[in-house]
């Protein structure tokens, strides 16, 4: 498979990257499968994080033998250094490994100062100098903050949702990243599942060759699309641009994507997919979003508390409510006419 320099990091990883969020949601052994089936098909990096439940155990009983042919990136969502350290040794623990590769803050709504005594980044310096992590690393959902760090020179690696429907500002930071020798890790390369043919995102960050995806994937399907791609890549051709242009005049809304930082509801509203829902009924089998099941997800929205707690967490400053009420009212149609 093939590979590309990450960056000032020197790291070689395949351009193909592993995203082990959805991991979460399937068992151990199910889970394990999957992670040695992308090891056995060359895929050598890997991304987690502390937040994503089980996943970093997942990927220590999957691939702890063999530790020194991967390459591990998670993250620490602490608001302090020692709470940092903490979540480094818990993470070491549970990927069975003494160093991680790229370390990541996971997505600060403010880059941490780099001076302060005592501080965030000091906890970063303090685990490099100890050889538990080898990269300084951040994600980000803001571009602003994003762009910053790319240019401070105190991040190797940057992470950002990057796909073939992101906007032309967002692209940007592409360039930015090559100019410092930055590394490019594109999350939410499928725009939370919004895309429905992959080969169009494919061909479009492959264009780039300074951009790594990590394809979140949960399913032996989906990694296999990826693997047949990695080895007869889809051209990024006229066609394919065509593709794209369509997508992107389709969801050129202010969207939800799908991040689940506004997650959990106070009210129990699975906001992070029934905040897309009219995007999803139009882009995916419809059964699939129309079961008793489903029904009972979108009626959730009525309940609503109007808290502002999504508001406060959205990192794209959505009005959610709104857009919840909207999403409703558009299902309770679609749903009606389709039962007429």
């Amino acid at each position: 498979m093939d590979k590309m320099r990450l960056g000032r990091t020197e790291l070689m990883v395949t351009r193909s990257g592993f995203g082990a969020l959805p991991i979460q949601r399937i068992s151990k052994e199910d889970a394990a499968k999957l992670l040695r089936k992308a090891y056995d098909g060359g895929i050598n990096f890997f991304d987690t994080a502390r937040a994503y439940t089980d996943s970093e155990e997942k990927i220590g009983y999957a691939l702890g033998d063999v530790r020194s042919h991967i390459i591990l990136a998670t993250k620490s969502g602490a608001a302090t250094k020692e709470g940092l350290l903490r979540d480094l040794d818990t993470s070491l623990r549970l990927l069975k490994t003494d160093y991680i590769d790229i370390y990541q803050l996971h997505n600060p709504a403010h880059l941490p100062d780099p001076n302060e005594p005592g501080g965030l980044y000091e906890g970063l310096l303090e685990a490099k100098k100890a050889g538990k992590i080898r990269h300084i690393s951040i994600t980000q959902h803001s571009i602003q903050n994003a762009v910053e760090a790319a240019r401070s020179g105190l991040y190797d690696t940057v992470q950002f949702p990057l796909s073939c429907i992101s906007a032309e500002e967002d692209l940007q930071l592409i360039e930015v990243c090559r100019q410092h020798d930055v590394g490019v890790i594109a999350m939410k390369a499928m725009a939370g599942g919004l895309i429905r043919n992959p080969a169009t995102t494919f061909s479009f960050l492959r264009s780039f060759g300074n951009v790594v995806p990590i394809w979140g994937v949960q399913r032996e399907s989906e990694l296999d699309d990826f693997l047949r791609m990695e080895e007869n890549p889809p051209l990024y051709d006229e066609e394919m641009k065509r593709q794209i242009a369509a997508d992107k005049k389709e969801l050129s809304s202010n969207f939800c994507r799908g991040c689940g930082y506004c997650m959990p509801c106070p009210a129990g509203i699975e906001i992070n997919n029934c905040a897309r829902m009219s995007l999803m009924l139009r882009r995916a089998p419809v059964p699939v979003y129309t079961t008793p099941e489903w029904k009972e997800k979108m009626a959730k929205i009525k309940e609503c508390l109007n808290c502002g707690h999504c508001m406060s967490k959205c990192p794209y400053h959505l009005n959610t409510p709104e857009l919840l009420r909207a999403n409703l009212a558009d299902y309770e149609e679609f749903v009606a006419k389709m039962e007429q």
